[in-house]
Protein backbone atom coordinates (compact mmCIF):
# COMPACT_ATOMS: atom_id res chain seq x y z
CA UNK A 1 0.00 0.00 0.00
CA UNK A 2 3.19 2.31 0.32
CA UNK A 3 3.97 1.20 -3.04
CA UNK A 4 0.35 2.33 -3.90
CA UNK A 5 0.60 5.51 -2.47
CA UNK A 6 4.14 6.29 -4.33
CA UNK A 7 2.98 4.99 -7.73
CA UNK A 8 0.00 7.52 -7.04
CA UNK A 9 2.27 10.16 -6.31
CA UNK A 10 4.44 10.19 -9.30
CA UNK A 11 1.39 10.02 -11.34
CA UNK A 12 0.13 13.49 -10.10
CA UNK A 13 3.92 14.76 -10.19
CA UNK A 14 4.52 13.47 -13.28
CA UNK A 15 5.44 16.97 -15.19
CA UNK A 16 7.46 18.51 -11.56
CA UNK A 17 9.52 15.45 -11.20
CA UNK A 18 10.85 15.60 -14.57
CA UNK A 19 11.96 19.31 -13.12
CA UNK A 20 13.90 18.15 -10.36
CA UNK A 21 17.47 16.57 -10.64
CA UNK A 22 16.47 13.96 -8.01
CA UNK A 23 13.19 12.65 -9.51
CA UNK A 24 13.72 13.07 -13.04
CA UNK A 25 14.85 9.60 -13.63
CA UNK A 26 11.78 8.22 -12.23
CA UNK A 27 9.73 5.67 -14.88
CA UNK A 28 7.19 8.24 -15.81
CA UNK A 29 9.07 11.72 -16.63
CA UNK A 30 11.80 9.69 -18.07
CA UNK A 31 9.01 7.84 -20.34
CA UNK A 32 10.06 4.17 -19.08
CA UNK A 33 6.28 3.94 -18.03
CA UNK A 34 3.29 5.41 -19.24
CA UNK A 35 0.54 6.67 -16.58
CA UNK A 36 -2.13 3.98 -17.88
CA UNK A 37 -0.08 1.54 -16.81
CA UNK A 38 1.65 3.43 -13.54
CA UNK A 39 -2.16 3.60 -12.83
CA UNK A 40 -3.18 0.05 -13.20
CA UNK A 41 -0.07 -0.93 -10.97
CA UNK A 42 -1.47 1.27 -8.22
CA UNK A 43 -4.84 0.51 -8.59
CA UNK A 44 -3.52 -3.10 -8.16
CA UNK A 45 -1.21 -2.40 -5.49
CA UNK A 46 -4.39 -0.65 -3.66
CA UNK A 47 -6.42 -3.90 -3.84
CA UNK A 48 -4.24 -6.19 -2.90
CA UNK A 49 -3.02 -4.02 -0.10
CA UNK A 50 -6.58 -3.35 1.50
CA UNK A 51 -7.55 -7.19 0.70
CA UNK A 52 -4.53 -8.71 2.71
CA UNK A 53 -5.10 -6.24 5.53
CA UNK A 54 -8.74 -6.91 5.64
CA UNK A 55 -7.76 -10.48 5.88
CA UNK A 56 -5.97 -9.85 9.11
CA UNK A 57 -8.44 -7.48 10.65
CA UNK A 58 -10.75 -4.65 9.44
CA UNK A 59 -9.05 -1.81 11.45
CA UNK A 60 -5.68 -2.72 10.19
CA UNK A 61 -7.27 -2.57 6.64
CA UNK A 62 -8.86 1.00 7.14
CA UNK A 63 -5.98 2.42 8.59
CA UNK A 64 -4.46 1.15 5.66
CA UNK A 65 -6.46 3.07 2.96
CA UNK A 66 -6.49 6.33 5.09
CA UNK A 67 -3.22 6.56 5.19
CA UNK A 68 -3.08 6.40 1.04
CA UNK A 69 -5.97 8.82 0.99
CA UNK A 70 -4.22 11.53 3.22
CA UNK A 71 -0.82 10.77 1.06
CA UNK A 72 -2.51 11.48 -2.34
CA UNK A 73 -5.63 13.67 -1.59
CA UNK A 74 -4.20 15.99 0.84
CA UNK A 75 -0.58 15.51 1.11
CA UNK A 76 0.67 15.23 -2.52
CA UNK A 77 -1.78 18.48 -3.78
CA UNK A 78 -0.44 20.20 -0.69
CA UNK A 79 3.72 20.21 -1.48
CA UNK A 80 3.45 23.18 -3.75
CA UNK A 81 1.07 25.16 -1.78
CA UNK A 82 1.98 25.22 1.71
CA UNK A 83 5.09 24.08 4.06
CA UNK A 84 2.65 22.55 6.06
CA UNK A 85 2.32 19.86 3.63
CA UNK A 86 5.00 18.10 5.70
CA UNK A 87 2.85 18.24 8.73
CA UNK A 88 -0.08 16.69 6.86
CA UNK A 89 1.90 13.88 5.17
CA UNK A 90 3.07 13.00 8.95
CA UNK A 91 -0.05 11.48 9.59
CA UNK A 92 -0.03 8.92 6.80
CA UNK A 93 3.67 8.62 7.20
CA UNK A 94 3.16 7.41 10.82
CA UNK A 95 0.41 4.82 9.96
CA UNK A 96 2.30 2.03 8.79
CA UNK A 97 4.86 2.69 12.20
CA UNK A 98 1.79 1.40 14.44
CA UNK A 99 -0.26 -1.00 12.06
CA UNK A 100 1.73 -4.07 13.04
CA UNK A 101 0.13 -3.62 16.52
CA UNK A 102 -2.98 -3.04 15.40
CA UNK A 103 -2.95 -6.17 13.16
CA UNK A 104 -1.87 -8.04 15.89
CA UNK A 105 -4.10 -7.09 18.34
CA UNK A 106 -6.97 -6.40 16.30
CA UNK A 107 -6.63 -2.72 18.69
CA UNK A 108 -6.10 0.51 18.49
CA UNK A 109 -5.22 2.32 21.85
CA UNK A 110 -2.52 3.49 23.67
CA UNK A 111 0.21 1.36 22.59
CA UNK A 112 0.20 1.64 18.83
CA UNK A 113 -0.86 5.62 19.56
CA UNK A 114 2.55 5.99 21.26
CA UNK A 115 4.27 4.33 17.94
CA UNK A 116 1.90 6.57 16.01
CA UNK A 117 3.07 9.48 18.04
CA UNK A 118 6.73 7.88 17.35
CA UNK A 119 6.89 8.08 14.19
CA UNK A 120 5.29 11.44 13.81
CA UNK A 121 7.17 13.45 15.98
CA UNK A 122 10.27 11.79 13.89
CA UNK A 123 9.27 12.43 10.70
CA UNK A 124 9.37 16.33 11.08
CA UNK A 125 13.73 16.17 11.27
CA UNK A 126 13.94 13.59 8.95
CA UNK A 127 12.31 15.63 5.94
CA UNK A 128 13.24 19.10 7.07
CA UNK A 129 16.51 17.85 6.95
CA UNK A 130 16.09 16.41 3.39
CA UNK A 131 14.08 19.73 2.12
CA UNK A 132 17.40 21.71 3.56
CA UNK A 133 20.13 20.23 1.18
CA UNK A 134 18.07 19.35 -1.92
CA UNK A 135 16.51 22.81 -1.13
CA UNK A 136 17.26 23.65 -4.96
CA UNK A 137 16.33 20.98 -6.66
CA UNK A 138 13.03 21.48 -4.69
CA UNK A 139 12.89 25.03 -6.11
CA UNK A 140 12.63 23.71 -9.23
CA UNK A 141 9.43 22.20 -8.63
CA UNK A 142 7.67 24.69 -6.44
CA UNK A 143 7.69 22.43 -3.51
CA UNK A 144 7.76 24.15 -0.50
CA UNK A 145 9.15 21.78 2.23
CA UNK A 146 10.72 23.40 4.73
CA UNK A 147 8.74 25.27 7.58
CA UNK A 148 9.81 28.53 7.54
CA UNK A 149 10.51 28.37 3.70
CA UNK A 150 14.30 29.30 4.15
CA UNK A 151 17.29 27.35 5.04
CA UNK A 152 17.30 29.60 8.33
CA UNK A 153 17.53 29.86 12.31
CA UNK A 154 13.62 29.09 12.17
CA UNK A 155 14.15 26.75 10.79
CA UNK A 156 16.31 24.84 12.33
CA UNK A 157 15.11 25.93 15.64
CA UNK A 158 12.30 23.58 14.50
CA UNK A 159 14.18 20.76 13.72
CA UNK A 160 15.93 21.00 17.09
CA UNK A 161 12.44 20.66 18.66
CA UNK A 162 11.14 18.13 16.87
CA UNK A 163 14.17 16.23 17.51
CA UNK A 164 13.88 16.41 21.27
CA UNK A 165 10.00 15.23 21.05
CA UNK A 166 11.11 12.80 19.46
CA UNK A 167 13.55 11.21 21.95
CA UNK A 168 11.05 12.33 24.53
CA UNK A 169 7.97 10.36 23.18
CA UNK A 170 10.46 7.11 22.40
CA UNK A 171 11.47 7.30 26.50
CA UNK A 172 7.25 7.30 27.21
CA UNK A 173 7.14 3.49 27.22
CA UNK A 174 10.11 3.38 30.29
CA UNK A 175 7.21 4.94 32.45
CA UNK A 176 4.63 1.95 32.35
CA UNK A 177 2.16 4.25 31.06
CA UNK A 178 1.53 2.80 27.53
CA UNK A 179 0.10 -0.56 28.23
CA UNK A 180 1.57 -3.58 27.05
CA UNK A 181 4.32 -1.59 25.28
CA UNK A 182 7.22 -0.75 28.06
CA UNK A 183 10.88 -1.16 28.01
CA UNK A 184 13.74 -1.57 30.59
CA UNK A 185 15.68 0.79 32.12
CA UNK A 186 18.67 -1.16 30.35
CA UNK A 187 16.86 -0.13 26.94
CA UNK A 188 15.51 3.51 28.17
CA UNK A 189 19.28 4.35 28.89
CA UNK A 190 20.36 2.81 25.76
CA UNK A 191 17.57 5.17 23.61
CA UNK A 192 18.59 8.24 25.49
CA UNK A 193 22.48 7.67 24.17
CA UNK A 194 21.04 7.92 20.60
CA UNK A 195 18.56 10.36 21.11
CA UNK A 196 21.89 12.80 22.30
CA UNK A 197 23.55 11.69 18.97
CA UNK A 198 20.08 13.05 17.35
CA UNK A 199 19.69 16.02 18.67
CA UNK A 200 23.68 16.41 18.56
CA UNK A 201 23.37 16.47 14.54
CA UNK A 202 20.01 19.04 14.85
CA UNK A 203 22.29 21.55 17.22
CA UNK A 204 25.10 20.87 14.31
CA UNK A 205 23.02 21.72 11.83
CA UNK A 206 22.03 24.75 14.06
CA UNK A 207 25.25 26.27 14.27
CA UNK A 208 26.53 25.29 10.82
CA UNK A 209 23.82 25.62 8.42
CA UNK A 210 25.21 23.69 5.56
CA UNK A 211 23.55 20.79 2.73
CA UNK A 212 26.30 18.66 4.31
CA UNK A 213 25.52 19.13 7.75
CA UNK A 214 21.58 18.55 6.79
CA UNK A 215 22.80 15.60 5.02
CA UNK A 216 24.72 14.07 7.93
CA UNK A 217 21.14 14.66 10.37
CA UNK A 218 19.37 12.93 7.58
CA UNK A 219 21.37 9.64 7.75
CA UNK A 220 21.38 10.32 11.42
CA UNK A 221 17.68 9.77 11.61
CA UNK A 222 17.18 7.26 9.29
CA UNK A 223 19.59 5.01 11.67
CA UNK A 224 17.84 6.39 14.94
CA UNK A 225 14.50 5.65 13.90
CA UNK A 226 15.64 1.88 12.47
CA UNK A 227 17.61 1.15 15.98
CA UNK A 228 15.05 2.44 17.89
CA UNK A 229 12.66 -0.28 16.26
CA UNK A 230 15.61 -2.86 16.98
CA UNK A 231 16.08 -2.21 20.39
CA UNK A 232 12.13 -2.52 20.76
CA UNK A 233 12.16 -5.77 19.75
CA UNK A 234 15.21 -7.17 21.73
CA UNK A 235 13.98 -5.27 24.24
CA UNK A 236 11.57 -8.21 24.94
CA UNK A 237 14.49 -10.50 25.37
CA UNK A 238 16.24 -8.56 28.13
CA UNK A 239 13.67 -9.03 31.03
Amino acid sequence: MVGASNVYNQIIERDLDGLMDRTKNRPIPSGRMGVTHAFVLASILTVIGIVVLYIINPKTAMFGAISIFMYVSLYTPLKTKTPLAVFVGAFPGAIPYMLGWVAATNDFGIEPGTLFMIQFFWQFPHFWAIGWFLFEDYQKGGFFMLPTGKRDKGTAVQIILYSVWTVLASLVPAFGVTGRLFITPISAIVIGGLGGWLIYYAIRLYKLKTAKAARQLMLVSVSYITLLQIIYVLDKFIR
